[in-house]
C-alpha cells in the first residue's frame, strides 16, 4: 500500500497551510478579519496534522504530531511584520498575493484529502475514512474563505 506516502503529503500540506495562514495573519494584523480568522483557520490545519500523526503509525508513516510554526511564535513576530505593512497601498497588493497563496495551498491539501478518501473507502477499521470526513470539510472551508476574500478584495484593490 502507498497510503503512507499520501499521509506524508497531506501532513506536509496541512503543516504548510497552517504556517502560511499564521504568517498571513501576522503580516496583516491591521485587518482584524484576516488576523483572527487566519489564526482560527491555522488551528484547524494544526489539528489535522495531529490527527494524521496519530493515524499514520498504522501505515508506517512516522509523522511529527507537533505542527510547524505555533501560534505563540507567530505572535512574537507580529510586532515586526505588522508594523512594516500596516495599511499602506503595498499591503493591499501583498494581501492579494497572500490570499492567492492560501488558496493554492488549500487547493492542494483538498485534492490530497480527496485522494485519501477514495483510497481508504475499502479499508475498514483504520479510522482514516473518519479522519477524511472530519478534516476535509475544514480544508474546503479554508479554500472557500480564501477564494471569497480574493473576490471581495480584488476589484477594490486593483481598481483603486
Amino acid at each position: 500500500m502507498k497510503i503512507n506516502l499520501l499521509l506524508h503529503a497531506i501532513h506536509h500540506d496541512e503543516n504548510d497551510l497552517a504556517h502560511t495562514l499564521l504568517h498571513v495573519a501576522e503580516r496583516h494584523k491591521a485587518d482584524h478579519e484576516i488576523y483572527h480568522l487566519g489564526r482560527d483557520l491555522a488551528r484547524w490545519s494544526q489539528d489535522h496534522v495531529r490527527t494524521l500523526a496519530t493515524l499514520g503509525e498504522r501505515f508506517g508513516a512516522h509523522l511529527d504530531p507537533e505542527p510547524v510554526g505555533n501560534l505563540e511564535m507567530a505572535a512574537r513576530a507580529r510586532h515586526t511584520t505588522a508594523g512594516l505593512t500596516g495599511r499602506r497601498p503595498e499591503a493591499a497588493l501583498l494581501l492579494l498575493h497572500d490570499l492567492r497563496e492560501i488558496y493554492t495551498k488549500a487547493s492542494g491539501a483538498s485534492v490530497d484529502w480527496e485522494l485519501l478518501g477514495q483510497a481508504v473507502q475499502g479499508l475498514r477499521g483504520t479510522g482514516l475514512l473518519n479522519a477524511v470526513q472530519l478534516c476535509h470539510p475544514d480544508t474546503r472551508r479554508q479554500l472557500h474563505w480564501a477564494n471569497g476574500k480574493l473576490k471581495e478584495s480584488a476589484a477594490q484593490i486593483l481598481v483603486s
